[in-house]
């Protein structure tokens, strides 16, 4: 497995995705396995780990990634009527780049 998706894939153009929002140093685009009907991903284009190796440098890029994140809760929101925001820590973060899940609906299949 593949232990940075996001850099190793994503962000070296190696896997082609369906841009969201794009700022200078922060990316949403639409699950490449969406989990959920509606599946956006959003990720800084520097490699930080996880929420918990964040570093006090990092404070500007966190509230631009938060930023990008309000703006497409907002837009599910509006479109859909609800939606999650999601960070996973430890064992439950599969790749290991700090990102947020934005969805809205019932899972799409069983993860058992």
């Amino acid at each position: 497995m593949i232990e940075d998706f996001y850099c190793e894939e994503v962000l070296s153009g190696r896997t082609a995705v369906e841009k969201v929002i794009e700022t200078e140093n922060v990316l949403a685009y639409h699950h490449t396995r969406p989990f959920w009907p509606v599946h956006i991903v959003a990720i800084p284009k520097k490699h930080i780990s996880s929420l918990l190796t964040l570093e006090p440098a990092d404070n500007d890029l966190l509230i631009e990634l938060m930023d990008v994140v309000k703006k497409v809760a907002s837009q599910v929101t509006a479109e859909h009527g609800a939606c999650r925001v999601v960070t996973n820590l430890g064992k439950y973060q599969d790749s290991k780049h700090l990102h947020f899940h934005i969805a809205h609906g019932e899972p799409l299949h069983n993860n058992e």
